[in-house]
């Protein structure tokens, strides 16, 4: 029942910073989710890859819901979504396939330098000016993929490197953040379809799990993430996110710290 409470309480804060800052939510799920299955004594050469199969299912439903909170607000660059996506995809894969050749313990690694990383960027903000267009096919498509690879291969739904991105050419933050909301959509749904074909069939797997993706935890989890991801995207065009960033990125770094400690 304790593991049950965490993870509806999780999915909240996740759906919140979902549709806030446009991140998914996979960066607080996936830790949360590891610690969890740690402590029901999942074997370590597949608790990353549950964590963060289950981590991009439900980053799917999570999406939608930011995706509907966004556009009321006409906030989604669609076109932007359009040329980014056929690379997202292609990423979201071959995040998946990748994540299947490295041992659990490195993945755990891999992972927590990722959220050192992201909440560094959090708590300092980003310090470049905006000053370049956003690039042609070829380019778009390269991003994508780079983007879509390292979020499935992470678990997260993308906004921590689309966000940046889309600002870096010249975005406003509050378009950059709804139109990451759309793109971590084909992430997840890649990502997840790429975590189930790796692990069926694979050893130690968690009971009632489809591949890497666990359905107790999945389903725990977007209960509350798909009520709560609406009120992150009001918040979001209402006040400055700036502030909390910063009180995220330090729960991130305490965080990222807990998983590179075993």
């Amino acid at each position: 029942m304790s593991d049950v409470l965490i993870l509806l309480g999780m999915g909240a804060i996740a759906g919140t910073l979902a549709g806030l800052l446009g991140i998914g939510g996979g960066i607080i799920i996936v830790p949360v989710l590891a610690l969890v299955f740690a402590a029901q004594g999942i074997h370590e050469d597949v608790l990353m890859h549950v964590s963060i199969g289950t981590s991009l299912a439900t980053i799917v439903i999570t999406s939608l819901s930011s995706i509907r909170a966004h556009q009321q607000h006409k906030a989604i660059h669609w076109d932007v979504f359009r040329r980014i996506t056929p690379g997202i995809i292609l990423g979201g894969f071959l995040g998946a396939l990748i994540a299947r050749l490295i041992p659990g313990e490195e993945l755990r690694l891999i992972f927590g330098i990722f959220m050192l990383l992201v909440a560094a960027q959090m708590i300092l903000g980003n310090t470049a000016r905006p000053h370049r267009t956003l690039p042609k096919t070829a380019g778009m498509f390269t991003a994508g993929t780079a983007i879509g690879t390292m979020s499935s291969l992470m678990g997260v739904g993308g906004g921590s490197m689309s966000v940046p991105f889309l600002t870096w050419c010249n975005m406003t933050i509050r378009h950059a953040v709804a139109t990451s909301a759309a793109i971590g959509l084909p992430i997840a749904v890649a990502g997840m379809l790429g975590y189930i074909i790796t692990g069926w069939g694979v050893a130690h797997r968690p009971v009632w799990s489809l591949g890497f993706v666990n359905l107790p935890a999945f389903f725990s989890i977007i209960v509350a993430s798909t009520l709560f991801a609406p009120v992150g995207a009001w918040i979001t065009h209402r006040i400055s996110p700036k502030r909390l960033r910063q009180v995220f990125g330090i729960f991130l770094l305490v965080l990222s710290v807990k998983i590179l400690s075993g």
